[in-house]
């Protein structure tokens, strides 16, 4: 299968609104995790999370559409526009039948959902806004920055718990292999600070509780770990044929060039323990790529600090790298911000190609002492590597397993 060219980042992330800024939180190790003050979260077990305060000063969206779409949209239109723009794309110049959106995420559109419900049962049906319908469902991010750009052509949305951007990367990828579409937006977007989103996110039975030091508070791999934090967030990429942007004399910053997708099949939520088919996944993804496994300079880790899923990616990587596991480094950027459920595979890519870019490893934060060693893990400060090659791993309850090989150009 073809590599394809990714050749611009839109990035809105509580550790900043655009690669620059985000990345200088990233590397510099900033933790962007604070206590829920928007709504009353008292009564929540987990009361923290990752958050966006200054989302309008970056829109580009107008307030008559702003009324009619949910965060997780707009979140996703501001993203779509950096990417293109740091593509140099004018989608105007597009065929639009040849464009296409590829995204992921995980439970939709609340805040806008949750709003209207109240006003009906306050109110009755004429409160409830007609645009309810279309506001909330997890492909309205797809329709609505299809709508704006006038973008026409295959796409998809994909609902694959936190593995779901990851996996929309992946299905964009071999639809532009088959030279399907000339240009495809791929990624993922979450907003699931609201009083339904944060209730269901409880109810994983993997939500950190440690509410009192919220920095400190998301901690995977470490033996103090308690679960994972939410966050909430976009990450989009441009996708396109490596000849094309070469033809377009484009910024070339990553190739995708393996992917690979398997399930545990053994539990409704729960993972395998013993990481066998998340093995199998990072195997396919590396056979795709048609790299050697030490070929890896840098494994950006799914990280959920719950000891099952943690020490099963840690037994899968150890079983796929043998003993070259303990001299890849490894991360979990992610603990700085949060887990952005359905968008924390992408934002994880975008992460992990600025990491190629400066040849820096981020680091993993509030790891103190690994609850397993084994692993060359980046905690506390980042480490200086050239990477050429990395893994991106990603999952999802069920035991959605999925992996992408990304190379630098």
């Amino acid at each position: 299968m073809n590599k394809i060219a990714v050749t611009g980042i839109g990035i809105v992330a509580p550790s900043g609104i655009g690669k620059r800024p985000f990345w200088a939180n990233i590397k510099a190790g900033r933790n962007f995790i604070k206590e829920i003050i928007r709504f009353d979260a008292s009564l929540y077990p987990s009361r923290i999370a990752g958050q966006i305060d200054d989302l309008d000063a970056y829109t580009h969206v107008s307030e008559r559409l702003l009324k009619k779409i949910d965060a997780f949209s707009h979140m996703t239109l501001i993203a779509s526009e950096m990417a293109m723009r740091d593509a140099g794309i004018d989608i105007q110049k597009e065929d639009p039948n040849l464009v296409g959106i590829f995204l992921g995420n995980a439970i939709g559109g609340w805040l806008y959902a949750e709003t209207e419900l109240r006003d009906l049962y306050r109110e009755g049906r004429e409160g409830v806004s007609p645009y309810m319908a279309s506001a909330w469902f997890p492909a309205a991010p797809q329709g609505q920055v299809s709508i704006y750009y006038g973008i026409k052509g295959f796409s998809k949305t994909i609902v694959a718990d936190r593995a779901s951007s990851l996996m929309a990367l992946g299905y964009a990828r071999k639809t532009l292999s088959k030279d399907k579409l000339n240009l495809i937006l791929a990624g993922g977007m979450e907003a699931p600070v609201t009083p339904y989103a944060l209730l269901c996110c409880n109810t994983y039975g993997c939500l950190s509780k440690n509410n009192g030091n919220p920095q400190s508070a998301y901690r995977p791999f470490d033996k103090k770990r308690d679960g994972f934090v939410i966050g909430e967030g976009a990450g989009i990429i441009t996708m396109e044929n490596v000849e094309r942007a070469k033809a377009r004399k484009a910024n070339i910053q990553a190739v995708i060039s393996g992917y690979g997708t398997t399930c545990d099949g053994i539990d409704r939520i729960g993972p395998a323990t013993d990481g066998k088919e998340l093995s199998r996944a990072i195997r396919m993804s590396l056979d795709d790529a048609k790299v050697n496994s030490r070929d890896i300079d840098y494994i950006s880790l799914d990280g959920l600090a719950c000891d099952d899923w943690d020490n099963g990616e840690v037994g899968a990587i150890k079983e796929v790298f043998g003993n070259y596991a303990k001299d890849i480094p490894v991360s979990c950027p992610k603990s700085m911000f949060g887990n952005l459920l359905g968008a924390s595979g992408a934002v994880d890519v975008i992460i992990a190609i600025l990491a190629m870019e400066h040849n820096l490893v981020p680091p993993t934060t509030n790891l103190d002492t690994p609850a397993v060693n084994g692993l060359n893990y980046a905690a506390g400060s980042p480490i200086e590597r050239k990477i050429n090659k990395a893994l991106v791993i990603s999952r999802g309850r069920g035991g959605i397993n999925s992996a992408l090989v990304i190379e630098k150009p």
